[in-house]
């Protein structure tokens, strides 16, 4: 039985989908205390139940201690399987990060786990959908990683309701240096998604307006898309990506859509500012995956306690360990 103390390092959620996820694939029970005790609402909220209970379901797992406040549950899994999968969060809980938590042991199911989930798709705090599918997918299928994300409805804060049909197959992970990969593929182009549900049409488009002109002035070519649908939940946002780097901004009551494209845009462009492969983001989202192929590295700007935390926690999953060492302007993250 592994113990993971839920409180160290960013004391969020991270640690608790690195766990249950490492556990699934590794096979080894896990006992995980302190959830979120320095939050101002401590213990697992609906979104972590959910995710929690997936990932039981994806690995045949018995969880005790799994509600709803809860600060301390244990995660004993079985056999992976797949098959086709419904979870509702119930509330706008992010879809990105509950599939942060069921990704990296779905790849190691003998056939294909097809989810359906309802919940948030745009929200604060989370990854966008946008995000996960042209960053962290991007990065991943680097690595040999093999899933196809459909977005068919939005949902924003606080309703919810959107929908996102996933598929993740079965594949064999390989470690990838993405700095050499980076070298490879650079060139200044932006892309992105502008977006909004029951608000007038030219919400998306300031936004995108915005963010665009700031990025041309700033060297890059660029190109945004624009959607405007009548989901059920109202709200807006823009996802913008280049290489292994993304910005996501949520729209927000009373703030100008100007200012949500503008902060989109310089929010990327201090990341393309550095020569780091990967954005702060994705940098704790690749460990888990590293620690599995035993290997790979990266650059990036700075090290994040999301960082730092997943490390520990892949560590005492895995027999592998990790190092950071300071490159220029860049630390460097590799499997020792």
């Amino acid at each position: 039985m592994i113990h993971i103390d839920g409180s160290y390092g960013e004391g969020g959620g991270q640690i608790l989908r690195t766990s249950v996820a490492l556990s699934a694939v590794t096979g080894e029970a896990v006992t995980i205390t302190d959830i979120r005790s320095n939050r101002p609402k401590p213990g697992l909220s609906a979104q972590h139940v959910k995710a929690i209970e997936m990932a039981a379901l994806i690995c045949d797992a018995t969880v005790e201690g799994l509600g709803i406040g809860s600060t301390a549950i244990t995660f004993s899994p079985q056999e992976m399987k797949g098959g086709y999968y419904n979870i509702d969060i119930g509330t706008a809980g992010s879809i990105a990060l509950l599939l942060q938590c069921i990704m990296p042991a779905a790849t190691y199911s003998e056939t294909e786990i097809e989810l359906s989930i309802i919940g948030g798709t745009d929200v604060s705090w989370s990854p966008s959908i946008d995000y996960l599918n042209n960053v962290t997918l991007r990065a991943i299928s680097e690595m040999g990683y093999r899933c196809n994300i459909d977005t068919r409805k939005r949902g924003y804060y606080p309703r919810g309701g959107g929908v996102v049909h996933a598929t993740i197959s079965p594949s064999k992970l390989r470690a990838c240096d993405f700095s050499e990969k980076v070298r490879e593929e650079k060139d200044r182009k932006v892309t992105g998604i502008s977006h909004c549900s029951n608000l007038p049409e030219h919400v998306a488009q300031r936004q995108a307006d915005s963010a665009r002109d700031i990025i041309e002035k700033a060297g890059y070519e660029c190109q945004i898309d624009t959607e405007c649908a009548e989901y059920p939940s109202t709200g807006s946002g823009i996802t913008l990506y280049s290489g292994m780097k993304g910005a996501y901004v949520p729209g927000k009551r009373g703030l100008p859509a100007e200012k949500v494209g503008s902060k989109a845009a310089t929010e990327l462009l201090g990341e393309l500012s550095s020569n780091s492969s990967v954005d702060v983001h994705l940098a704790d989202q690749l460990i888990p995956y590293m620690g599995l192929t035993k290997g790979g590295s990266f650059t990036v700007r700075e090290v994040s306690s999301h960082t730092s935390t997943n490390i520990s926690v892949t560590e005492q999953f895995l027999d592998v360990k990790f190092s950071i060492e300071k490159k220029e302007d860049m630390m460097e993250i590799s499997v020792a």
